[in-house]
């Protein structure tokens, strides 16, 4: 819609438009005065409003028309032969009707009589005096339709075959010009065929906004397919009486093929020279693909019988167009079919469906022609070929999610309707859009396209505003100079194959991701049944075996105080490995019953200071602290969503590990902590002896060691508890560490307790702020 300012006032050209094309039908009820209109009352034949040019033809005022039925204006005869045809509601069988009747000055007129009901239900005959005798035999019609069809069977282009078309039209009607007007899906449209006399400045090539035909004008196209004006300089005829007598309302013209054209598209012709113009319009899909347009400099009539046959061959060979079209559009539809079978084929084998649609051969931008594409699913992106960056990806989903609710998206110029998108317009001019769910999208982009475009006049002047009698009326421009317009922000625009088969690939993910999550909630049902069998057979085998690991130890150590005095030096050794045995035994299975039991669920989770979880774990740890004489340092520890008990074991164990492995050095120990966008990042650094890179992952396995027990003491479980513990917390650990130069711990916790990731954990690793390497 376009609104513009003239002296302080808010012109919006949208509602000029419509309402210049209600005057032109409903509210002025004129026809051109070439014919004769008559409203008809059923089923005597009764007239009940008349063209007011009665009396030049007929010789019969207005008034005294409204007094007569048909039959007394027409032959009896021929009445009752109409009669007869009204009878089925489709007029095709009767229409046109040679009718003749007496005219002013005894003579006899021939007729073209056309019969048809508006949409309020009134019957309406228009008659157009034959002026020529002239006709066309089927025979000799058929064999040009023929010859036509016979030329484009052997065209191959689309502008060829519309050339075709306006020269037969301008050889059987003999316009000065014949033209063939195609829309685009923007509502302007461009002459892409053209005959016409030498001496006449062409337009061929040349591009018309969309209020040279807006879309108010557009309907009546729809509606009738075929429309002259034999003298654009003629007055129009108004209708006696104004108003309909039994509706009370004025006379709805839209289906009349003698309607009078509105004034503004009359200057307009004007203004290009026309006497005389015959418009046939160009259906595809029921909807209107574009125009031939006829014009003659000077006053033209053109009978129905030859108009039809205008249209009837338009229709034939427009046919074939569109056939040609489908033909060429055949071989590309196929060819994205193949694809789109190829990707859920990948997709059904991929464990990942993003890796489906873009890890292999044919890929993503195969679907659509694209130089970019992007899978956003689960808050991450993925991307093949040229496209925006992350952070500008992050946005322009954002700005979808809000504006756009249609299973699909498509424009050829995103900066025009979104303007950040204007920074990365080299790459995303062009999108092309499907939502997977309201926060998950696949996005195809193309880049700018910079292109001239001729225009018959400045598209920016396609109108003039005059004020006539106190209202402002519009007025089409005077000028079709050729106009160059430089046209940037847009890509190479998104053929409908493509939109519809990115709709198709839209149900397919949908389908797959729905199995797959159906497969998954299954899997987490049988997993946790497992893990629940689990966790009762390791909490059952590690207290079973606590009573059978005491009496092993008691008899021994009771054997060595009652035969104390008959055991050799050998014997008591063996005694107290046994004893040292059971005693690495009961400390095993302890940590395996505590490893068990480390499956709090995020429900469960309450709001816990961590300062007083590390308090409590510094307590446990006194001992060794003083021992060890380690020095402790710790940032402020924040609130989060956890379980206080199993942080507590966290921070005991790392610490006690860095206590454990230090060096030759008295021990200095940092705790950190870091706020990133959605979780807690903490760290555990030490000087100790560090770990060798290549065993960062192994550490975090069960009753893994990088050291012999008598060298270090411990079951190897400490940090594999502390891996359970934090990925029941839905966060992360991991080690950065050298031999020789101590190691960092690092630890998340989500904020909240949500099961989000920072994107910085994602694929590839976390790179922490303070890194201990």
């Amino acid at each position: 819609m376009i609104d513009i300012d003239i002296q302080g006032q808010d012109i919006n050209l949208a509602s000029l438009e419509q309402e210049a094309m209600q005057l032109a039908t409903q509210l002025s009820g004129q026809i051109q005065p070439h014919g004769v209109l008559f409203v008809l009352e059923e089923p005597e034949l009764k007239i009940l409003q008349t063209s007011s040019n009665t009396y030049s033809i007929f010789g019969i005022s207005p008034p005294e028309m409204l007094q007569k039925t048909l039959e007394e204006i027409l032959d009896p005869y021929q009445v009752e032969r109409i009669k007869a045809g009204l009878t089925d509601e489709n007029f095709d069988y009767i229409n046109p009707t040679k009718v003749w009747a007496r005219t002013k000055g005894d003579n006899y007129l021939v007729f073209d009589a056309l019969f048809h009901r508006n949409k309020d239900g009134f019957l309406i005959l228009e008659l157009e005096p034959t002026f020529s005798q002239e006709s066309i035999p089927f025979l000799s019609f058929y064999h040009l339709a023929r010859a036509s069809i016979n030329q484009l069977e052997k065209t191959a282009n689309l502008r060829d075959f519309c050339q075709i078309i306006v020269q037969e039209v301008r050889k059987v009607t003999g316009f000065d010009r014949v033209m063939l007007y195609k829309f685009d899906d923007d509502g302007h449209g461009a002459v892409i065929a053209e005959e016409k006399l030498e001496t006449m400045e062409s337009y061929l090539g040349l591009h018309y906004p969309e209020s040279d035909i807006p879309k108010p004008a557009r309907t009546f196209f729809t509606s009738n397919w075929i429309r002259l004006i034999p003298d654009t300089k003629a007055q129009p005829v108004g209708l006696f009486p104004a108003e309909n007598p039994i509706s009370e309302q004025r006379l709805d013209l839209t289906l009349s093929l003698l309607r009078s054209a509105a004034d503004c598209h009359m200057e307009y012709l004007h203004n290009m020279g026309v006497g005389a113009s015959l418009t046939i319009s160009l259906m595809k899909d029921q909807k209107l693909w574009g125009l031939i347009a006829c014009h003659h400099q000077t006053p033209k009539h053109v009978s129905y019988e030859l108009r039809k046959a205008c249209e009837f061959l338009g229709r034939v060979v427009f046919s074939e167009i569109s056939a040609k079209e489908e033909t060429e559009d055949y071989d590309y539809r196929m060819k994205l079919n193949y694809v789109q079978s190829a990707l859920i084929e990948y997709m059904s084998q991929e464990e990942n469906f993003v890796d489906g649609l873009l890890k292999h051969q044919p890929n993503l931008l195969d679907l659509a022609n694209a130089t970019g594409a992007a899978v956003c699913f689960g808050n991450y992106f993925t991307t093949i070929g040229e496209t925006p960056k992350e952070e500008d990806l992050n946005f322009l989903v954002q700005w979808l999610k809000n504006n756009v609710q249609e299973e699909v998206f498509y424009t050829d110029s995103l900066p025009r309707i979104y303007p950040d998108a204007e920074k990365y317009k080299n790459v995303a001019s062009g999108l092309l859009a499907i939502p997977i769910s309201k926060k998950n999208y696949v996005l195809w982009f193309r880049p700018e396209v910079i292109k001239t475009v001729n225009w018959g006049g400045n598209p920016n002047q396609a109108y003039e505003l005059n004020r006539a009698e106190g209202n402002l009326r519009l007025c089409p421009r005077k000028s079709f100079e050729l106009w160059k317009e430089t046209v940037r922000l847009t890509s190479l625009p998104w053929k409908q194959v493509e939109v519809k088969t990115a709709l198709e690939l839209r149900k397919a993910i949908i389908n797959i991701v729905l199995r797959q999550a159906d497969e998954l909630a299954q899997l987490a049902q049988d997993l946790e049944r497992s893990n629940a069998e689990l966790k009762k057979f390791a909490y059952v085998a590690s207290h079973d075996l606590q009573e059978p690991l005491n009496q092993v130890a008691n008899y021994v150590q009771l054997l060595e105080m009652r035969y104390c005095d008959q055991l050799d030096e050998d014997a008591k050794e063996f005694i107290s490995f046994t004893v040292e045995g059971v005693s690495l035994m009961q400390t095993l299975i302890d940590d395996v019953l505590a490893y068990s039991k480390v499956d709090i669920q995020g429900s469960e989770f309450k709001l816990t200071d961590v300062e007083k979880s590390l308090d409590k774990a510094l307590s446990n740890l006194r001992r060794r602290i003083g021992e060890s004489q380690a020095v402790i340092t710790h940032d402020p520890m924040p609130t989060v969503m956890a379980d206080s008990t199993q942080m507590m074991q966290l921070f005991q164990n790392l610490i006690g590990n860095a206590i454990k492995f230090r060096s030759e050095e008295t021990p200095v120990i940092h705790l950190g902590a870091t706020r990133l966008e959605d979780a807690w990042l903490f760290s555990v650094k030490d000087n100790g002896i560090g770990i060798e890179p290549q065993f960062s992952e192994r550490i975090f396995v069960i009753f893994q060691r990088l050291h012999a027990r008598d060298e270090y003491p411990g079951t190897g479980m400490g940090l594999a508890i502390c891996k359970k513990i934090v990925e029941c917390h839905r966060g992360r650990i991991w080690v950065e560490s050298e031999l020789g130069k101590g190691a960092t711990f690092y630890f998340t916790i989500p904020v909240g307790g949500r099961e989000r990731q920072h994107p910085r954990l994602k694929r590839g690793g976390f790179v922490p702020p303070v890194s201990g390497s």
